[in-house]
């Protein structure tokens, strides 16, 4: 027999979300060094070492939430029910502007990652500030962040101008990359940033080969703001100045026309769906079936609690679901394989991960999520991907491992304390209500 770190037996379902959609009944996982080394029937006979009896449970590859904003946790629900703009001039950035540090930034993170591993992802895509703070918290915790700073032509509580939200980019980058950390560059919106702030943006994307994550289209305001600044829609603008290209995850992408969909197609532009954060800032609804049928990679994301107001993928994805089941009245739209393929293979493809994470296959790394199936709301099971869809929470996620170390067992999240989670909230509520 071989050892291997780590094994799983007799997990009741493996949905791999591979290429295939390759499926296991009654089967184990091998994890050694990290990554996945043995998927299939009799592994436990073929591999000793510490070992999980997942009987009952749904093995699924780690989930990806490819759009938020983690310290905002501490903001959640504040402002609530005002349009975005309201929203954010008036509630959103006042308070930031007066809170807005590293330790604000860390404590929020915290209480992010808690609930996000409890939930069971894996990876997140984080736009905020002091980045510092939240790849601190992730290397403590050991989760997958794709982390930017916001960048914006007006001053920002990370930096006074554009240049030096880009400076501090660049520096973070070389500081901070390593096995949970992914720096990428975020450009806030093209209604935010100038043409020469993108373009500048892209190069450091590009000489990096990092992600460059931006807002695009998220309201009919923004649509209407960039063309009347530069006469043309937002995705034909950033096309025309030459910052559309396969390294481009766009947040929301609410308010694309036909035409600009050829262009995200033509261009390998990603988008990160948030609908539960659209649906509350009334933002309208993304015409995500058009942009699945027209080949556009599409995504999962939460967008920030104070807009959302939870991290569960889960629900996000069953949202997504029924949503455009509802919206397009056909009832066979965005299926639940097509709904779990977006949180997981096509998240990994939308940060450009999806030769590491996204599926579990040999060779990946062994970021695993089991959801407990032994449970009256998801049955009688006849088929896991629907029950995953529509009938199961975050909170029936039991055991959560990223690359290939246990962060949440029995559903306990073992790296951070909850009630030192519970207590950084109450602390911050008090000085933002004193305030």
């Amino acid at each position: 027999m071989e050892r291997a770190d780590l094994i799983l037996t007799d997990i009741s379902y493996i949905l791999t979300m591979d290429e295939n959609l390759t499926e296991y009944r009654d089967a184990d996982i091998a994890i050694k060094d990290k990554k996945i080394i043995a998927i299939g029937e009799g592994i436990k006979n073929r591999y000793y070492g510490k070992t999980i009896v997942c009987k009952g449970k749904i093995a699924i590859p780690g989930l990806i939430n490819t759009h938020t904003h983690a310290a905002m946790t501490l903001l959640r629900g504040y402002g609530s029910d005002n349009p975005l703009k309201v929203w954010l001039e008036e509630y959103i950035w006042p308070v930031e502007g007066k809170f807005v540090s590293y330790d604000f930034v860390k404590d929020g993170t915290k209480i992010a990652v808690y609930e996000m591993l409890r939930n069971g992802i894996t990876t997140f895509v984080d736009m905020y500030f002091y980045e510092n703070a939240v790849a601190d918290v992730i290397n403590e915790a050991g989760i997958r962040g794709v982390l930017s700073t916001g960048i914006l032509d007006f001053p920002t509580p990370g930096a006074k101008t554009p240049d030096e939200g880009i400076e501090k980019t660049v520096s973070f980058i070389k500081e901070y990359s390593g096995e949970y950390v992914y720096p990428a560059i975020g450009p806030h919106a093209p209604y935010t940033c100038s043409p020469e702030t993108l373009k500048k943006c892209m190069d450091v994307a590009e000489k990096y080969d990092i992600l460059f994550h931006i807002h695009i289209s998220e309201t009919e305001f923004e649509v209407a703001t960039v063309k009347e600044k530069y006469g043309k829609t937002p995705v034909e603008h950033l096309d025309s100045i030459g910052v559309l290209n396969d390294r481009v995850l766009a947040a929301h992408m609410v308010h694309p026309t036909e035409i600009e969909i050829e262009i995200l197609s033509k261009r390998g532009v990603k988008v990160s769906h948030c609908p539960e954060s659209n649906l509350k800032l009334a933002s309208g609804v993304a015409p995500v079936p058009e942009m699945l049928k027209a080949g556009v990679t599409v995504s999962i994301g939460t967008d920030g609690t104070a807009s959302n107001d939870d991290l569960d993928i889960i629900g996000e994805i069953s949202t997504a679901a029924k949503l455009h089941k509802g919206i397009s009245k056909d009832p066979t739209v965005l299926n639940a394989k097509e709904a779990l393929l977006m949180a997981t293979r096509e998240g990994a493809k939308a940060v450009r991960m999806e030769d590491r994470i996204g599926s579990i296959e040999t060779g990946k790394l062994a970021d695993i999520v089991l959801i407990d199936a032994t449970q009256p709301h998801l049955n009688p099971l006849f088929d896991p991907y629907t029950q995953i869809v529509h009938s199961s929470r975050g909170s029936d996620v039991d055991t959560v491992i990223v690359g290939g170390e246990i962060k949440v067992l029995n559903k306990e999240v073992l790296p951070l304390c909850r009630d030192e989670i519970m207590e950084i909230a109450e602390r911050w509520k008090k000085r933002i209500t004193e305030s």
